[in-house]
């Protein structure tokens, strides 16, 4: 990621760029693999949140489903491309996050198989890694004192998630990613209620 001026004090990182996962899902429908089929996808995905950012033109952006989905189809598809066999569940799983990520629906916490536990625990640290990079861009005019520790809560949730290479209940990195979101929501919108919610899913968190 890297900040394209728009002019000589803004910064910039965002990009038009869209994921779309047709041809990928295409491959699939005809007599694709699926081991075939999340390495293409993670290619994609790869690809897609080297181009993304969260400024535009000076302001801070969401954290989008559709991003936290890319990170998470491409540490699967590099998890699956290790892997001598994917199991059934695995299967399933793999297929549900190509149907929907490109939509910013990802499955659910729950329905995480205990295989793609990791991968899961990374890619919400990438994505989190990522967003506070560039809401640190812009910290001078934007984390007031308030913001502030619950920004350092978060880094230091996810260095704890990075440290365990993402081994950790996906209910927790689920509350985590929320309360980057809900903190998100805060820095942009000055939404009170958001950042009481930042405030209690960080509280939930051991």
């Amino acid at each position: 990621m890297r900040s394209v001026g728009v002019d000589d004090r803004t910064e910039h990182t965002a990009s038009p760029a869209a994921l779309d996962l047709t041809e990928v899902r295409k491959g699939y429908d005809d007599a694709g693999t699926v081991r075939e089929t999340a390495e293409r996808a993670a290619d994609v995905c790869h690809e897609y949140v080297r181009q993304y950012g969260f400024v535009h033109a000076g302001q801070l952006q969401p954290l989008s489903e559709v991003y936290v989905g890319a990170q998470e189809l491409a540490a699967v598809g590099d998890e699956i491309g290790r892997r001598m066999r994917v199991d059934d569940e695995t299967e399933l799983y793999v297929l549900e996050l190509l149907r929907g990520v490109d939509d910013g629906e990802r499955p659910d916490p729950e329905s995480v198989p205990d295989a793609m536990r990791q991968p899961r625990g990374l890619a919400v640290c990438r994505a989190l890694e990522a967003y506070h990079r560039d809401v640190t861009r812009l910290r001078d005019d934007l984390v007031d004192a308030s913001a502030a520790p619950l920004l350092e809560r978060v880094r230091d949730h996810r260095k704890r998630i990075e440290a365990l290479d993402g081994g950790v209940d996906p209910q927790d990195g689920e509350r985590l990613l929320r309360a980057m979101q809900d903190l998100g929501a805060y820095l942009i919108e000055d939404d009170e209620t958001a950042f009481v919610r930042a405030q209690s899913r960080l509280d939930e968190l051991p």
